[in-house]
């Protein structure tokens, strides 16, 4: 993957995080929130290579959660400890963990651990402490159960 997809890719991750995390505190609509980023905060022209975002994808990552967050938030929930179950955790931590499941269960095109590292980088741009680690954790647990054959596990 060239540099300039990999920080598009990134970008796009980065507005799929901020979107779900304003459906989750403001609890708008995934339609309403994905046309807001579009027309008001994707200026296309006029941001360099680092910020682009592939609003395909970005459109993908959003719908994608708002469609399967049921699925998703029970996925996530079986990985949690009891003691701190999903409505609990930070509504940052929550949107970083729903867009990277997401992508973990239904873009078997991108390699689990490019996903991994991508929203554990995002993580480090928003947290400083124990989340990073714990997003970390969270993901490769789930990515180990869904994608085995990535990480040598098929038999196991």
């Amino acid at each position: 993957m060239s540099k300039s997809i990999f920080l598009v890719r990134r970008a796009s991750r980065l507005a799929s995080i901020q979107a779900l995390y304003q459906m989750d505190i403001g609890g708008g609509l995934s339609t309403s929130v994905v046309r807001e980023f579009i027309d008001h905060r994707f200026d296309i022209e006029n941001i360099d290579s680092k910020s682009k975002v592939d609003e395909l994808f970005f459109v993908e990552l959003v719908e994608g959660v708002a469609k399967k967050q049921e699925f998703i938030d029970k996925i996530l929930s079986d990985k949690l400890s009891k003691a701190w179950p999903l409505y609990l955790l930070d509504a940052t931590v929550r949107a970083i963990l729903r867009s990277a499941c997401f992508e973990i269960e239904f873009r078997p095109d991108v390699p689990a651990l490019v996903i991994i590292d991508q929203y554990v980088s995002i993580a480090a741009d928003f947290f400083e402490g124990k989340e990073i680690g714990f997003i970390n954790g969270t993901l490769e647990s789930m990515a180990k159960t869904v994608r085995k054959s990535e990480f040598g596990l098929i038999g196991e």
